[in-house]
C-alpha cells in the first residue's frame, strides 16, 4: 500500500466522471491549498516517542522530515519554510520539490542528513536503518519517531504526534478540525451513493512487483469508505497476493484502482492491459481504470477527506460532481 506510495505529484487534474462503461484512466493529484500562515512554536518541548525515548526539542528552524506524510503535515502546520530536508516520498505540495532530498526514508545516510545542519529529525518507525538514526542522535540532533499509523484515524494521530514534537499543538488542533470536517463530508457523500462497484487495487512496481490488494492492504478501508466493494477482499485475498489471470477473473472488478508511480513503471495503460487477465475483467473491457498519485491515495495524510470525496465521485456515476468554476475570460 501505501503510499503514497510513493510517486510524484505534478499537477491538479480534476476530470468529470464518465459512466463506468466508458471510464478512462484519470490521474488524481489532489488540490493545492495556499501556503499556510506561519506557525509560532512554543519551545522547548519534551515528548515520548514510539520507542519510549524522551526527546527534547529546543529548535525547529531546520527540520528533516523522513517521509512524505510528515513533510505534508509540517507544511500544513505552517512550518514548511523550516524544512531543511525531506525524503524522496515527499512530493506535496509542489513547493517541496525545492527542498533538499535525503534519499529514501528507510535507507538513510547519517552523513547526508547531518550535512544539512538539522535542528530536529522527525518521521515514523519505518525510518532507518536504526544505526543511522543512532548516529544522528550521537551528533546531538533530536530524533523523534512516531508510530506507523495505518487506519483511517492515521491523519489525526500523525498530526498530534508531529504538532506536539514541534511545539505547535494549537495549529495541530486547527488542522485536525479541518481534516475531520473534510472526512465527515466525504463519508456522508458516500452514504448517498446507490451503486456498489467492485474495486480492485493493484500494487505495481515494475513488472517484477505485481500484486492484488485485499483485506488488510490499506486500500480496502479506503475503497469501503468511498462506498465501493473491495474486490480483492471478496476474492479471499489477505493483504497482498501475486496478480494472476485466475485471480483477476475471480475478483471480477468493475473498476481497477492503481497508483500513478506504479502505472508509470509498466508503461501506463498499455502496459497495464498487457498483464495477463486484466483485459478480460469487466474493468479492463470497459476501460474503467482509476489512477491516483501515490501519496494522495495511500499516504493517510491531511488530504484523506479530499481524496475520499474525489474517489467517491469517481466510483459512483449517479452522484453529481460539483461544477468546476470556469476561468474568467481575460483574467
Amino acid at each position: 500500500m501505501l503510499r503514497f506510495a510513493r510517486g510524484l505529484i505534478f499537477a491538479l487534474l480534476m476530470a468529470a466522471l464518465l459512466p463506468l462503461g466508458t471510464l478512462v484512466a484519470t490521474a488524481h493529484d489532489g488540490p493545492h491549498d495556499a501556503t499556510p500562515v506561519p506557525a509560532t512554536p512554543t519551545l522547548p518541548v519534551t515528548v515520548t516517542d514510539a520507542n519510549g525515548q524522551q526527546v527534547t526539542v529546543t529548535d525547529v528552524s531546520r527540520i528533516i522530515a523522513l517521509n512524505g506524510a510528515t513533510a505534508e503535515i509540517i507544511w500544513d502546520l505552517g512550518l514548511g519554510q523550516n524544512l531543511a530536508g525531506v525524503d524522496v516520498t515527499a512530493t506535496y505540495p509542489p513547493e517541496i520539490a525545492d527542498v533538499p532530498k535525503i534519499g529514501f526514508g528507510r535507507q538513510l545516510s547519517a552523513e547526508g542528513i547531518i550535512s544539512l545542519d538539522p535542528t530536529v529529525v522527525i518521521g515514523d518507525t519505518t525510518a532507518g536503518p536504526p544505526e543511522v538514526l543512532d548516529q544522528i542522535r550521537q551528533a546531538g540532533i533530536p530524533v523523534v519517531l512516531y508510530d506507523q499509523f495505518t487506519d483511517l484515524n492515521a491523519p489525526y494521530e500523525k498530526i498530534d504526534a508531529i504538532a506536539a514534537a514541534l511545539g505547535v499543538s494549537e495549529a495541530g488542533d486547527a488542522l485536525k478540525a479541518k481534516v475531520q470536517g473534510e472526512y465527515d463530508s466525504a463519508i456522508a457523500l458516500a452514504k448517498t451513493a446507490t451503486s456498489h462497484p467492485r474495486v480492485l487495487f493493484l500494487y505495481i512496481r515494475g513488472t517484477s512487483t505485481l500484486l492484488i490488494g485485499g483485506e488488510g492492504s490499506g486500500a480496502d478501508t479506503i475503497i469501503d469508505a468511498a462506498g465501493g466493494i473491495d474486490a480483492g477482499t471478496e476474492a479471499g485475498v489477505k493483504g497482498f497476493a501475486p496478480i494472476t489471470a485466475e485471480a483477476l477473473v475471480t475478483a471480477a472488478p468493475d473498476v481497477i484502482l492503481v497508483m500513478t508511480g506504479g502505472l508509470q513503471s509498466i508503461g501506463g495503460i498499455d502496459g497495464l492491459m498487457q498483464i495477463p487477465g486484466v483485459a478480460e475483467t469487466p474493468a479492463g473491457q470497459n476501460g474503467a481504470i482509476l489512477e491516483y498519485e501515490d501519496q494522495y491515495l495511500l499516504g493517510l495524510g491531511p488530504r484523506l477527506g479530499e481524496m475520499l470525496t474525489e474517489l467517491t465521485y469517481d466510483l459512483h456515476p449517479e452522484l453529481e460532481r460539483p461544477a468546476t468554476p470556469e476561468a474568467t475570460p481575460g483574467a
